[in-house]
Order: structure tokens, then C-alpha cells, then sequence
């Protein structure tokens, strides 16, 4: 009985092992970093976040490579997924779209509609989701722009900006860095998050793949947890 018991523990530890070695592969195969493990569950409750899935419409914002889908289908697939992301951690999530559509036939007042959403909700944070484009196909990488002169959206795009390095291992490493974006000009920690090139053929891929879409979301997920726990800190040791 006793070689029975430990015939069967040795096998269901080889499939274990085995498991988790296809799983790493396919991964390493595909050039995509493993799942990014968030903060436990409930460390973003009673936090609102406006979420926006940036175009949309009229306005389909950057192409992809090749004629490829325009950046408002990325932008909103990506938004969702930060939401899933988000709710799961117990912040209240408002999105300013949930479809394809636009607020205005004209850019600033679409733009306006966006930002009185989260006056609206009373949001705490703002998250503006983009793609990059760019004329050289090489440049490659997720960025977060914070609005200038606010500390606590510098604080929030550098947790963002290292969670998304940490998270997806990206060939070509960037900073955050301030932005004079029309999206980012509420009070409240304000960050537009470029989640990579769509103009580069193998990020604008992965970019469309709901995994690394997943990866993305979570790796958002744990900056903003970090920079709640930085402000506790901050807040504790005052």
C-alpha cells in the first residue's frame, strides 16, 4: 500500500512539473512574459477610478501596421480587460465607453464629455488607455505620461510604469514621463498609459492577444496597488 501511495504522489508530481513547464514554453515560445500576480483581493476597495478607453467613433486614433485594426479597438479591448483587472482588486470602475462610439462630432468636446464623467463619478484616479505609433516599425514598449506639476500623478506613473516593466519584460525600457495632454488636466492623479507600438508587427500581435492583454491589465492593476500602499505610507509616516 505504502509503494502504491508513493507511486501515485511521484506521478502527480511529474505532472505537475510537467504542467507547468508546457505552460512556461509556450510562453517563452510565443516571446510573452509569464502572468504578473496582482495585490490580494480587496486592496483597491472604496477607490473609484475612471477608466477611459481613449478614440473611439469617428475617431479611430493610430493604425495598426499594415492596414491593420485602428487604435480605438485596441484601446477598448485593452480597457476592459483593466477593468476586469481592477473590480477584481474592489475599486469601483467607471469607463467612458464601453463600445465604439464618440461623445461629440468634434475632438475637445468629446474630450470635455470624458473628464465631467469622472467629475461626475467623483473619481479618485484617471486612466487614459492609448496605443504608440511611430515611423521607424523598431520602437517598441509600453509608456505612462503623467500630468505635469502633480506629484501624486508622477508618484501614480512611476508604480505604473515599473509594474508594466516588472510585468511584461519589455526589449526597449522607458520612463514615464509628463505630457501635455488635454485628458490629464482634472486635479484629481491623472496618467494616459501608451501600452505599446502598433506600429511594431510582433507588439501590435501581442497587443490583440487576449492573454498579454490580460498580463497588461494585471500588471496596471499592481502599479495602482502600489501607489495606494505608497500613499499610506506617506500618509502614516506624516
Amino acid at each position: 500500500m505504502k509503494r502504491n501511495v508513493f507511486f501515485w504522489t511521484m506521478l502527480c508530481g511529474v505532472i505537475v512539473i510537467g504542467l507547468f513547464g508546457i505552460v512556461q514554453d509556450k510562453n517563452q515560445r510565443e516571446g510573452q512574459p509569464e502572468s504578473v500576480i496582482t495585490e490580494e483581493s480587496g486592496a483597491l476597495e472604496g477607490l473609484c477610478i475612471l477608466v477611459d478607453a481613449g478614440h473611439g467613433g469617428y475617431d479611430g486614433g493610430a493604425r495598426a501596421i499594415n492596414g491593420g485594426l485602428w487604435e480605438k479597438e485596441y484601446n477598448l479591448r485593452m480597457a476592459l480587460q483593466i477593468q476586469s483587472a481592477l473590480e477584481a482588486q474592489g475599486a469601483q470602475v467607471i469607463m467612458t465607453r464601453m463600445e465604439d462610439k464618440a461623445f461629440a462630432d468634434r475632438k475637445r468636446p468629446d474630450l470635455d464629455a470624458r473628464l465631467q464623467m469622472a467629475k461626475d463619478g467623483d473619481a479618485d484616479l484617471l486612466l487614459s488607455v492609448h496605443m504608440n505609433q511611430y515611423h521607424d516599425a523598431v520602437e517598441s514598449g509600453p509608456q505612462v505620461f503623467y500630468r505635469k506639476n502633480n506629484a501624486d500623478s508622477r508618484l501614480l506613473a512611476g508604480c505604473l510604469q515599473a509594474a508594466l516593466i516588472g510585468g511584461l519584460q519589455p526589449t526597449r525600457v522607458r520612463s514615464a514621463m509628463a505630457g501635455d495632454y488635454y485628458m490629464l488636466s482634472l486635479p484629481i492623479p491623472s496618467v494616459l498609459i501608451e501600452c505599446g507600438f502598433i506600429s511594431n508587427p510582433q507588439e501590435a500581435k501581442w497587443l490583440m492577444d487576449a492573454d498579454y492583454q490580460k498580463r497588461l491589465a494585471e500588471a496596471v492593476c499592481t502599479g495602482v496597488c502600489e501607489y495606494i500602499r505608497l500613499q499610506q505610507k506617506n500618509r502614516d509616516a506624516q
